[in-house]
């Protein structure tokens, strides 16, 4: 059985997949907020400097293993392996979509 993401979530975890930051930057929403390893980034000019800074910093792979929702949120569990401290590990992404693009996405253990 496939997964099936939402259209605007599924580009997310495409372009995360080594595309430019700009691929990920236009999945969001103008006023989209990122809440990663405890930072609130606001807006496209924010969101894109985390992306540049996690590419720096980190090498990784992501792959989607389940989707659900909560409260109203899109929740899909992934599998990281990189070089990051504590690799591999699963973590949650939860995601609030406008139309076509993320408004909010929370990355959490």
């Amino acid at each position: 059985m496939t997964m099936q993401l939402p259209p605007p979530i599924s580009r997310y975890f495409e372009a995360d997949r080594g595309e430019p930051v700009e691929a990920v930057l236009a999945c969001f929403a103008d006023e989209a907020v990122v809440k990663d390893e405890g930072q609130v980034h606001r807006g496209h000019d924010a969101i894109r400097a985390w992306k540049i800074g996690a590419t720096k910093k980190y090498n990784y792979t992501v792959e989607p293993l389940a989707i659900g929702t909560d409260k109203g949120r899109h929740v899909v569990t992934s599998h990281l392996v990189g070089d990051f401290p504590g690799s591999p590990v699963d973590l949650r992404y939860f995601f609030v979509l406008d139309g076509d693009k993320i408004s909010e996405l929370e990355i959490t253990l």
